[in-house]
């Protein structure tokens, strides 16, 4: 039974006319989702920036509010929760940031940053249970107990996410949004911190949605990969599937654009026309058309649904 499933859904911002912009425009951010996320599974999503991954990430939290559609949270409809009751939820789903300095307060210590979560939600409740919470927190993600009484500039980038993980872990979460979690760290520490994500996956059983651009992060810790571009999904599959035998044309330019230590020898990459159109005024159609080295004129009139092309492996596209 799925953990999360989101069915439709939408976040459209309306922007204000001026003198370019006649009559108020839509900037349709996400538009028309479908995603699900199994109990202790991890399921990347990934595609280039303002494509809208962290405003769908957020949207499932309600960080920001969908314009449609349902986020079901363990056969609960998030959407529809009142502020009581959505507090209540969010003990469950929990979210860590792409940037470890703006995440967290610089004027409290670990220690309260760590006691806020419980405070809130009223767990280990007195003076005693709280520290020696704090310090089963700060010991589960490689940090030593006496850190607590530290505060955020004091620990390197990859320390302090470390702290934003022990945050999220606080409340026992069984699932969490990891919105570009290694982006901003050095290549050896996004590994460590990677490493403790599938250690904690492992020992507590979390669900992760794991939000990236690098497609060997999203390898390496997925099991299940959504492709996404101006706001809609259009691939998804087994990571195995998806990465090694990609179909859509978008997919493809994606994978031929990493960096590799031993290319294929033979193997071209892809490169793509033009820039990313603006979401203002996306393309008719299949919306990827404009930039599509093998886009046809039904490309540019008929927009592609999702379909299965072998076992559990979907794409949006005409020709894949």
């Amino acid at each position: 039974m799925s953990l999360l499933r989101v069915n439709g859904l939408k976040v459209h911002f309306p922007v204000r006319a001026s003198a370019l912009l006649k009559s108020q425009a839509v900037v349709k951010a996400v538009d028309g989702v479908d995603l699900v996320v199994n109990a202790g599974e991890t399921v990347g999503l990934v595609g280039e920036s303002g494509c809208g991954k962290s405003t769908l990430g957020r949207a499932v939290l309600r960080l920001i509010e969908p314009t449609g559609g349902e986020v079901i949270f363990d056969q609960q409809n998030i959407l529809k929760l009142r502020k009581t009751e959505l507090r209540q939820t969010r003990r469950r789903i929990q979210m860590i940031f792409q940037d470890p300095v703006s995440s967290l307060n610089p004027r409290l210590t670990v220690r309260q940053i760590l006691s806020e979560p419980l405070n809130i939600h009223r767990l280990s409740t007195g003076k005693i249970a709280r520290e020696t919470r704090i310090s089963e927190l700060l010991e589960s993600v490689g940090l030593a107990p006496n850190h607590a009484g530290r505060y955020p500039h004091e620990f390197s980038g990859g320390q302090r996410q470390r702290i934003g993980i022990a945050r999220a872990l606080a409340v026992e979460p069984r699932l969490i949004v990891c919105d570009e979690p290694v982006s901003a760290l050095d290549v050896s520490v996004q590994a460590q911190v990677i490493n403790l994500l599938q250690e904690l996956q492992n020992r507590l059983g979390i669900a992760f949605l794991f939000i990236a651009h690098d497609l060997a992060v999203v390898e390496h810790i997925s099991n299940r990969v959504l492709v996404m571009y101006l706001g809609k999904i259009v691939e998804a599959g087994p990571t195995r599937d998806v990465i090694h035998h990609p179909r859509h044309p978008y997919t493809q330019a994606l994978i031929s654009a990493a960096p590799r230590l031993k290319p294929k020898s033979g193997e071209e990459r892809i490169l793509l026309k033009g820039e990313l159109p603006s979401p203002l005024n996306p393309p008719k159609g299949c919306a990827f058309h404009t930039r599509c080295p093998i886009a046809q004129a039904v490309c540019q009139s008929e927009t592609p649904q999702l379909r299965e092309i072998s076992p559990g492996h979907f794409a949006a596209c005409h020709f894949a």
